[in-house]
C-alpha cells in the first residue's frame, strides 16, 4: 500500500505508511497543536468539510487543523456547547425530553419538552451543572448505528422527539451519535474531542419554541447561551450585550416619545411628533438624494391584482408573506415590494435608448405578512416605507451604475455616522429563473462593480434573489453590530415577464436590465438603527429638537420667545421651557431627553443679549451672542455632527 499523503495550509506535505486521524497528524505537527485541535478541515474551497479529530484519513488530501482561533473552531465550540447544555438538563431533570440544539449567530439553543417552566434559578443550576461536567474532561465519542436500531435505541430511553426525528432519515442510511459520560446524543457532529475544550459559557434566556416550528406542536421551552473561544471574549460580548441593552430603540422610543407599537396594530408604528421629524429629516435627505443624483421620484399604488405577482412570480415565491383581499371577484394583493410597480410606470409610454438609463426612486409603503414571533419594535414591522430605486439600463451601463451607486451608498452612510461597511456579493439560489448564462453575466457585473470601487468582498453562495445575484451593504455599528441596510441587485428576468422594452439605436425592441437598490432600506428599520447607533443622542441635524431655551425667572420670559422666534425663523427646531421649575431640574431633564443644546438665560444674559451654552455631554461652552451661537449651531448641521 502506497503512502498517504497530506498537505498542509502551508504548502508542506506529510507522509503517513497507513491511515491516521486528524489527531494523529496535529500530533505529529507538535505537542502544543496536538493539544489545541479541536477539530479538522478536509479538503479545500467549496468541498472542504469540518470533521472530528477523531476522523480517519485514509487516502490523500489536504488538511487544516481547527483550534479556537479558526471561525469553524468557534462553531464546533457551540456545537459542542449546545450538547453539553443538554447533558446538564438531562442530570438535573430526568424527566426533560430532549429535542434540537443549534448554532445560531454568537451562540446556540436547545430545546426541551419539561413537566414545568424553567426559573431563573433552574438556569443557574444548569450552567453551574455545565461547568462540572466540563471540567471533568470527558471524551466525546461518535458511533453509527442503522436507522432502525437508532429508533429503537432513542424510544427505550424515552426519547420520543429524538426517535421522530430520526425516523424522518432514509431506511437505508445510518445515523451517527455521541456520548459524553452518560449522555448520549444524535448529532452529524463535529464536537470537540472532550468536554474539558468548553470554558468560557454563559446561558442567556428560556424562551418558548413549537416543536418543529408548528403552532399546532407542542410548545418546547428554548434554552439559549453563548460560548466564545477565551475569557475576554465571552466577557467583551457579554459587555456589548449590556451596552445593546441600554441602546436599545424600543426602550429610547419611548423614554423619548419619538414612537410606540399598539396591539390595535401589531407590526405596524405610531409615530409621534418627534420621531416623525427624525422620519422626516431622513427621507427628506433622501429625497435630496434622489434629486441630486438623476432619480425620478414616483409613486405606485399599494393594491396590484394578483394577476401583475404571479407573472412577477411573487405568487408563487411569497403569497404566505403577502396580505391579500378581494374586491368584485378580483383579488388583489398588498404590495410587499415596489419594483412591479416601476416597471408598469415605465411601460406607460415608448422608450428610448436616448432615455437610459432611467432612474425611478420611491417612497413606497409596503406591507408583509411577517410572523409575530418575528417582529421587534421598529425593526421588524409588518408596515415599513423603503427608498427604493429601481434603475432601467442597457447591459453596457449596468457596471458605471452599479459603481455609481456604491459609490452614493458610502457619502450618505458617512452622513449618517456610519463608516464601516462590510460588502458581500450573493450569488444564484437553487431556486430561481432565468438562464444560466443571464446569471453569469449578472453576478460578474457586480463583482465587477466592486473591484472598480476598490473595495473588499466577500461571496455568499447562493443567497441572492430568486430573480438575480445582489450585493449586500452591511453597515458595522458603534459596539461592533452588524445591520445589512443596502442592497443592489440585477435583474434580467422581471422585465421580460413583464413586458417591458425600449426601442435601440437599431431601431427594434429590446428589453431593458433593471438594477433594483435600496440605500438605507426599510426607513423605520433605519431609524431603529440609528437611534441604537447613536444611544439616542441623535447628531443636531437628525435631532428632533436641536435647542431648548430656559428662563431663571419670569423675568426672562419675554427674552426667550424672541430668542425662540429668531432661531425658528432660520430654521431650527427650538423650543422654550417657561416652567416655573428649577434651572438645575429643566437642565437636567432636556439633558435626559437628549437635547444638543440647551440655552440658559438669567437676567445677566438678557441684559447683555447673550445666552449661557451648555451642549450635550454636560458640556458648559460658556455665554455668547445668540450670533455666535447660531454659527456654531449651524456649523453642526452642516457637518452632520
Amino acid at each position: 500500500m502506497s503512502n498517504i499523503s497530506i498537505q498542509l495550509p502551508d504548502g508542506s506535505k506529510r507522509e503517513f505508511p497507513h491511515p491516521v486521524t486528524v489527531a494523529d497528524v496535529a500530533a505529529s505537527i507538535g505537542t502544543g497543536l496536538a493539544k489545541a485541535a479541536l477539530a479538522g478541515r478536509i479538503g479545500a474551497g467549496d468541498d472542504a468539510k469540518v470533521v472530528d479529530t477523531s476522523f480517519l484519513i485514509d487516502k490523500d488530501t489536504q488538511l487544516a487543523i481547527v483550534t479556537d482561533k479558526d471561525p469553524d473552531g468557534l462553531d464546533v465550540i457551540r456545537h459542542s456547547t449546545a450538547h453539553l447544555l443538554a447533558y446538564a438538563v438531562k442530570e438535573l431533570f430526568p424527566d426533560a425530553q430532549v429535542t434540537i440544539g443549534p448554532v445560531i449567530e454568537n451562540g446556540f439553543y436547545y430545546d426541551f419538552s419539561y413537566k414545568r417552566p424553567f426559573t431563573p434559578e433552574d438556569l443557574a443550576a444548569i450552567e453551574a451543572k455545565m461547568t462540572e461536567l466540563a471540567r471533568k474532561d470527558e471524551k466525546v465519542v461518535r458511533s453509527v448505528l442503522p436507522r432502525d436500531a437508532a429508533v429503537e435505541y432513542f424510544k427505550g430511553i424515552g426519547e420520543a422527539y429524538k426517535a421522530e426525528i430520526i425516523e424522518g432519515i432514509p431506511a437505508d442510511q445510518d445515523v451517527s451519535l455521541y456520548a459524553e459520560g452518560k449522555f448520549t446524543d444524535l448529532c452529524r457532529g463535529p464536537h470537540v474531542p472532550s468536554t474539558g475544550k468548553l470554558k468560557f459559557f454563559k446561558l442567556m434566556k428560556v424562551a418558548g419554541a413549537y416543536w418543529r416550528g408548528d403552532h399546532r406542536n407542542e410548545q418546547l421551552q428554548r434554552i439559549y447561551g453563548t460560548a466564545w473561544a477565551t475569557k475576554d471574549d465571552l466577557a467583551n460580548y457579554l459587555r456589548m450585550l449590556e451596552e445593546a441593552e441600554k441602546r436599545d430603540h424600543r426602550k429610547l422610543g419611548k423614554d423619548l416619545e419619538l414612537f410606540h407599537i399598539d396591539e390595535h396594530a401589531p407590526g405596524v408604528v405610531f409615530w409621534h411628533p418627534k420621531g416623525w421629524t427624525i422620519w422626516q429629516e431622513v427621507e427628506q435627505y433622501m429625497r435630496r438624494v434622489y434629486r441630486d443624483n438623476g432619480y425620478q421620484e414616483v409613486k405606485g399604488p399599494q393594491l396590484l391584482d394578483k394577476t401583475l405577482w404571479e407573472a412577477t412570480g411573487h405568487w408563487d415565491k411569497y403569497r404566505d408573506n403577502m396580505f391579500t383581499t378581494e374586491s368584485e371577484k378580483r383579488d388583489y394583493a398588498l404590495k410587499p415590494m415596489n419594483c412591479p410597480g416601476h416597471i408598469l410606470i415605465f411601460k406607460h409610454g415608448i422608450k428610448s435608448y436616448r432615455d437610459l438609463p432611467l432612474r425611478f426612486g420611491e417612497f413606497g409603503q409596503c406591507h408583509r405578512n411577517e410572523p409575530t414571533g418575528g417582529l421587534h419594535g421598529i425593526m421588524r414591522v409588518r408596515g415599513f416605507t423603503q427608498d427604493d430605486g429601481h434603475i432601467f439600463c442597457t447591459e453596457d451601463q449596468i457596471l458605471a451604475e452599479c459603481v455609481a451607486y456604491t459609490a452614493l451608498l458610502q457619502k450618505v452612510y458617512k452622513d449618517f455616522g456610519f463608516d464601516n461597511i462590510i460588502y458581500k456579493v450573493a450569488t444564484r439560489p437553487e431556486a430561481r429563473i432565468g438562464s444560466d448564462e443571464v446569471w453569469d453575466k449578472a453576478e460578474f457585473a457586480l463583482m465587477e462593480s466592486l473591484r472598480a470601487s476598490g473595495v473588499d468582498f466577500i461571496i455568499a453562495p447562493g443567497d441572492g434573489a430568486f430573480y438575480g445575484p445582489k450585493i449586500e451593504y452591511t453597515l458595522k455599528d458603534a459596539i461592533g453590530r452588524q445591520w445589512q441596510c443596502g442592497t443592489m441587485q440585477v435583474d434580467f428576468s422581471m422585465p421580460a415577464r413583464l413586458g417591458a422594452e425600449y426601442v435601440g439605436e437599431d431601431g427594434e425592441r429590446h428589453t431593458p436590465v433593471m438594477l433594483h437598490r435600496a440605500i438605507v432600506g426599510s426607513l423605520e428599520r433605519f431609524i431603529g438603527i440609528l437611534i441604537e447607533q447613536h444611544a439616542g443622542a441623535l447628531p443636531v441635524w437628525l435631532a428632533p429638537v436641536q435647542v431648548v431655551v430656559a428662563n431663571i425667572t419670569d423675568a426672562q420670559g419675554d427674552y426667550v420667545a424672541d430668542i425662540v422666534k429668531t432661531l425658528q425663523k432660520q430654521g431650527v427646531r427650538v423650543q422654550a421651557d417657561l416652567r416655573n421649575e428649577k434651572i438645575t431640574y429643566k437642565i437636567r431633564e432636556h439633558s435626559l431627553q437628549k437635547v444638543p443644546f440647551i440655552l440658559v438665560v438669567g437676567d445677566k444674559e438678557k441684559a447683555n443679549g447673550t445666552v449661557a451654552v451648555r451642549a450635550r455631554g454636560n458640556q458648559d461652552l460658556g455665554v455668547m451672542s445668540l450670533e455666535d451661537f447660531a454659527v456654531k449651531l449651524s456649523s453642526a448641521i452642516t457637518d452632520k455632527a
